[in-house]
């Protein structure tokens, strides 16, 4: 059975921050521990849209930075265990992704899950409870992930998701600063949405505490070069900061 053992499968950053944001990135890395043999993937497929969220690791430092947050990352790649996904879903460890087979991830065993899960879920699980557990209900949680600008050949015309579950709230003020944005396509539950089991996060960490949530998605055709990244966090924040402000204030009166 294979076992993780090269890596530490989660990277904490700025866990003493005291701003209102934690961020989580469950899909920040490429890496595929050697127990794991790449997964049999071939050599054209390591460092797809598939392996990980590119940029989105830096993205969230930035962000990070920008807001003193806690930043929680996995370390490990999505194809080993997506942990924005629960050990029962198939897409936990997904016998393909998208148009990519994953061989490594084929006929695994009911022992062989639950090592993964206990391998890397569990410990990025436990890293989110302990920053959240310790800090109040005027938390907010945003998740960041970027997404591929070509999908099973269609073409996305959004540019920025901003993706939430049963608690609109942040999400709702966030859209109402997209004006701020001129020029980009900013879009409610795109590309993806809560029926594609997108927002397990948001389900398992903030809607049980009552903490107000997003999930950011960025095409990752807009995060190619340091500076396009660093372009696209003040982007964020421009919609960020005055939703924050809004959702505090309206929290304040009530």
């Amino acid at each position: 059975m294979a076992e993780l053992s090269d890596s530490d499968p989660v990277e904490i950053v700025n866990p003493q921050g005291t701003g209102q944001v934690v961020l989580l990135c469950e899909h920040a890395s490429s890496h595929i521990p050697k127990a794991y043999h790449g997964l049999g993937l071939a050599e054209e497929d390591r460092l797809s849209h598939a392996v990980w969220d590119p940029g989105a690791r830096e993205l969230t430092l930035a962000l990070s930075a920008a807001l003193d947050a806690p930043a929680i990352m996995s370390t490990v790649s999505r194809l080993v265990y997506d942990c924005n996904r629960p050990p029962q879903a198939p897409g936990a460890m997904p016998q393909k992704s998208e148009l990519i087979d994953v061989p490594g991830n084929q006929d695994l065993s009911p022992a062989e899950r639950e090592a993964r899960a206990a391998e890397v879920y569990q410990p990025f699980c436990e890293a989110v409870s302990q920053i959240l557990d310790h800090r109040g209900p005027e938390t907010v949680l945003v998740t960041v992930h970027s997404f591929t600008p070509v999908y099973f050949g269609k073409r996305r015309t959004v540019e920025i998701g901003l993706l939430h579950d049963g608690d609109s709230r942040l999400v709702d003020a966030m859209l109402k600063q997209s004006g701020r944005l001129t020029g980009r396509r900013v879009a409610r539950n795109e590309p993806y949405g809560p029926e594609d089991g997108v927002t397990h996060s948001l389900r398992l960490h903030a809607l049980p505490r009552g903490l107000a949530n997003v999930m950011i998605e960025v095409r990752n055709d807009l995060m190619r070069t340091p500076e396009n990244i660093a372009a696209r966090a003040q982007e964020l924040l421009r919609l960020l900061e005055p939703a924050l402000q809004s959702i505090t204030i309206k929290e304040d009166v009530s």
